[in-house]
């Protein structure tokens, strides 16, 4: 899985380097046997947030990509459009990506995370619980036009310094009871520009994602 994840990194246009962070050297072993470069980190981490600022401590550049090691189903074009809003608003600090939600399972399902979004293209709330919530109870879940609700990708862009900045801050009320780490991003009152793309990618957090994600690539050959 790892190796499929690293393969899409090395593909996006303008990435300089692909750093694989981990604190287990069995990653690092399988990182190495196909080319890639590893960098241990400390087992303490308690965010994919964290970790990537650890190595981002280590590095000289103005953007670092946290793309998870449970998406190996990325696509580099996906990666590239989060990009973009540091081009077109300067001050962007940090970057995501979401595309369309399909269905009432998605929706009501914890392992997919939503997200709404305002009129600028900054997150409002990501959660884990269906949101907006029906208060009318109008029935199964719809699209509700340009806010959402939209899946959200597990990738986040960051200029290196606010980086280093937010991994500075404790983990935030609403980050520990979603187990959503851009949240505290948000309790701090940062914005958090989210980038609509039509591809979706499949996270592995469970045996039956892992089982989708095969069946989808055996397809795909």
């Amino acid at each position: 899985m790892v190796r499929h994840v690293w393969e899409a990194a090395v593909k996006v246009r303008g990435a300089s380097e692909v750093v694989v962070a981990t604190d287990d050297a069995r990653i690092i072993e399988a990182v190495e046997s196909f080319g890639g470069r590893g960098m241990m980190t400390s087992p303490d981490h308690e965010s994919g947030t964290d970790r990537i600022a650890e190595v981002a401590r280590r590095l000289k550049t103005d953007l670092v990509v946290n793309l998870q090691g449970d998406e190996p189903m990325m696509n580099p074009r996906a990666i590239e459009r989060a990009f973009e809003p540091f081009r077109s608003r300067p001050k962007t600090v940090m970057s995501t990506i979401c595309t369309p939600l399909e269905s009432e399972a998605d929706f009501t399902s914890p392992n997919v995370v939503k997200v709404i979004i305002d009129r600028n293209g900054d997150a409002i709330y990501f959660s884990r619980a269906p949101i907006p919530h029906d208060r009318d109870g109008l029935g199964s879940f719809k699209p509700r036009g340009a806010a959402g609700p939209f899946k959200h990708i597990g990738l986040y862009v960051y200029r290196r310094d606010f980086l280093l900045e937010i991994s500075k801050l404790k983990p935030s009320e609403l980050e520990k009871t979603e187990k959503l780490e851009q949240l505290r991003v948000m309790e701090n009152g940062h914005k958090i520009q989210v980038v609509r793309v039509r591809w979706d990618s499949t996270g592995v957090d469970t045996p039956g994602d892992l089982k989708r994600v095969e069946k989808i690539m055996r397809r795909k050959r």
